[in-house]
């Protein structure tokens, strides 16, 4: 039976009402064992206004839900101009959002951040996004039964229906593929080389690690390629200057050399693969906090006990090469260097995400060898017809 005591929905204006906005995600999930708690501090920074350069061309409103005295759920609204400059759609998105099981909380929530975007003139909503399409994005509507990767999101099995029932329809669904210490094998490189020499017309792909020592210069040319790679992908916004210094400062101690892959053809480099460790398993039990050890305990993990698992976080190749076998060539030969580390390493389970639908060249790589572990719904709703 529904609590019928009201539902109060209050914007985010205080350092306390951040700490709640923060934490609610904690009481939500704290009976289910495969969710993993991000750091406290890495989302109060996604958060401020005054450190995510996404507010050098957006802005964001959060608010949480309460009943009494409780607060049952939270949201987000925003508008990011580099989108209405690139798409000229009048879309906003809604994200962060998480709540108790009640429908009334949900429509409350959804209501609140449509009107913010209606007023802002804005016809349509897209989400969830914390904050952009470069972040956190979507609902997990399957894989309920493990953990998510690195930067991946979880949600409860009521997530999905609660939205369909405020009036949201699917966007488009991005999905994870994994493969386990199994399929890390002979065979298994055998099958990429075949593809790579059926599909690379003669062509000679050569392959390299990403050098440490001029990282920056590196990260730079993954991301001119990344921004390339995916300009005609549904939704793609490109990483901005603000936004890619951001990245590359927030990744560099977790990255490692074997796990990001160059691709070039004739000496010009056209292709990247990047992997990260699947950090989330050592922050499962430091719930979001790095106080007081946390941080000696993360470091000493990083360095003495890594992660067993792996997360590709993007695989692309230059435009020129979109729609073309070559694309698939270089594709493969970038995940068999990959494969080529992971053989004597110790790692137990590789995740390919997120994958768009619509992304037929990688689905296809993927389903040469991993399965299908989750899949992410983007919701969308036309707010004139709200």
């Amino acid at each position: 039976m529904a609590n019928a005591e009201p539902i109060r929905v209050a914007p985010v204006e205080s350092a306390g009402d951040l700490r709640q906005f923060i934490a609610l995600p904690h009481r939500l999930y704290a009976s289910d064992p495969h969710w993993v708690a991000p750091l406290n501090g890495e989302v109060h920074k996604l958060l401020d206004r005054k450190k995510n350069p996404f507010f050098t061309h957006g802005e964001a409103a959060y608010w949480l839900a309460w009943r009494g005295s409780e607060p049952v759920g939270r949201i987000s609204a925003q508008i990011n101009r580099l989108h209405l400059d690139t798409y000229h759609d009048a879309t906003g998105n809604f994200g962060f959002i998480e709540a108790i099981d009640d429908p009334a909380v949900w429509e409350a929530l959804l209501a609140t951040s449509e009107r913010w975007l209606r007023a802002r003139g804005m016809k349509r909503s897209v989400g969830p996004y914390s904050l952009t399409v470069n972040d956190e994005i979507g609902v997990m509507i399957s894989g309920f039964d493990t953990p998510p990767s690195a930067l991946m999101g979880h949600a409860l099995p009521y997530y999905g229906p609660r939205l369909e029932e405020a009036g949201y329809d699917k966007a488009r669904d991005v999905m994870a593929y994994r493969l386990d210490r199994a399929d890390f094998n002979p065979s298994m490189l055998d099958r990429l080389n075949r593809v790579i020499a059926r599909m690379s017309a003669g062509s000679t792909i050569t392959s390299r690690n990403i050098d440490l020592k001029r990282f920056n210069e590196e990260m730079h040319l993954l991301l001119d390629i990344y921004n390339e790679a995916w300009t005609e992908n549904w939704g793609f916004l490109p990483v901005t200057d603000a936004e890619a210094q951001a990245l590359i400062a927030s990744i560099k101690p977790i990255i490692r050399k074997e796990q990001v892959i160059f691709a070039a053809i004739d000496g010009k480099t056209v292709g990247v693969l990047a992997a990260i460790p699947n950090i989330n398993e050592i922050l499962a039990d430091l719930h979001g906090s790095l106080l007081p050890f946390g941080w000696a305990k993360l470091l000493w993990r990083l360095k003495f006990a890594p992660p067993k698992s792996v997360r590709v976080i993007l695989a692309g190749v230059r435009s020129e090469y979109r729609n073309s076998a070559l694309s698939g060539a270089i594709l493969s030969a970038m995940v068999a260097e990959l494969v080529k580390y992971l053989m004597p390493s110790p790692v137990q389970m590789l995740e390919l995400s997120w994958i768009l639908e619509d992304n037929k060249a990688s689905i296809g790589v993927a389903k040469l060898f991993a399965s299908l572990a989750k899949t992410y719904r983007i919701y969308e709703k036309d707010l004139d017809a709200a």
